[in-house]
């Protein structure tokens, strides 16, 4: 094939890896693979249907936590269809243009969880600082706009990305790392130089999910100082108890993806069962973690699932 010829060559569909040397357990691992899609699905749409519907509920912490628990949703529905398909069906293949779309999606909803956690952050500095003045800074109108913010600067900083991708040409190995698209592995089977690539990643990263843990790390400073200067140990505990839930979400949101920017980076000796388990990590544990987290803290949320539970016991007897 020639030079010319290759610079305008794209495969037609990736091929999409599952668990590396697991493949013959493929058809049992889909059941608690399915259980677990189940639990992110049902999880984070009672997490919304409980804020909709109890009016105690209708206060910025909780509007945050339904635009959390909706960015986790799109990730867990982002990447069933192309996982299932893998580990039920054995189909690995996803078309080209499908790939770009699903990569798209997973790393736009990603920049949105980054950024609710830090209007969550917000919420508890303003919530600890500023108690008496809570419902005048952070009004309804004001969450609407720091929504609308972050959703417009995720979807404008990974627009260019699937562009990127396009114009790149690819005539070698077309089979993927992972169960589902992610760019840097797409780039990583690209025939061509990929710094603009590389270095609009970076960017990207830094401008999204950089600036986030840092504006994160910002916020705790200022409330561990108020904190501590509160005269009685009890009202200490009593306002860092509020942040427990949101210092366990951002943990589980930032641990595995610094485990898979690690080991994309530094980890290119270890096997590909390691990065296909990290990567996995990355994308099922927050949808999946998120809502046994706000549940176990929320008693409305506790008593919307006992009621939900309680419906379909009287109807299974009936």
């Amino acid at each position: 094939m020639s030079a010319n010829n290759r610079s305008f060559f794209q495969h037609l569909h990736f091929v999409l890896t599952g668990i590396p040397g697991l493949e013959k357990e493929y058809y049992w691992m889909a059941f608690p693979l399915g259980f677990i899609y189940v639990i992110a699905v049902l999880g984070n749409g009672i997490i919304i249907s409980t804020i909709k519907s109890e009016s105690s509920l209708h206060i910025p912490m909780y509007y945050f936590l339904c635009m959390l628990a909706l960015a986790d949703l799109g990730l867990a529905l982002c990447t069933l269809p192309s996982m299932l398909g893998i580990f039920w069906f054995d189909y690995k293949v996803i078309a080209f243009d499908a790939c770009l779309v699903q990569m798209y999606f997973i790393h736009t909803l990603s920049a949105i969880e980054s950024g609710v956690l830090v209007a969550m952050a917000f919420d508890r500095v303003v919530a600890i600082r500023n108690p008496l003045r809570y419902g005048t800074i952070l009004t309804g109108g004001v969450v609407c706009r720091i929504g609308a913010a972050i959703l417009t600067r995720a979807i404008c900083v990974v627009f260019p990305v699937p562009f990127l991708i396009k114009r790149l040409p690819f005539y070698r190995s077309n089979v993927l790392s992972h169960s589902f698209c992610l760019h840097q592995d797409v780039m990583r089977l690209a025939c061509a130089n990929t710094r603009v690539n590389s270095l609009y990643g970076l960017i990207a990263v830094i401008f999204t999910k950089g600036s986030d843990s840092l504006s994160i790390l910002l916020s705790y400073a200022f409330i561990l100082h108020t904190v501590l200067s509160i005269a009685s140990g009890e009202g200490q505990l009593k306002a860092l108890n509020t942040c427990v839930s949101h210092i366990c979400a951002v943990l589980i949101f930032y641990v595995p993806l610094i485990g898979v920017s690690v080991i994309h980076r530094f980890g290119k000796h270890l096997s590909p069962l390691t990065h296909a388990l990290m990567a996995n990590a990355y994308l099922l544990v927050p949808p999946v973690l998120n809502p046994i987290v706000y549940t176990v803290k929320t008693k409305e949320i506790r008593r919307k699932i006992i009621q939900m539970f309680t419906r379909t016991k009287i109807t299974v007897q009936v």
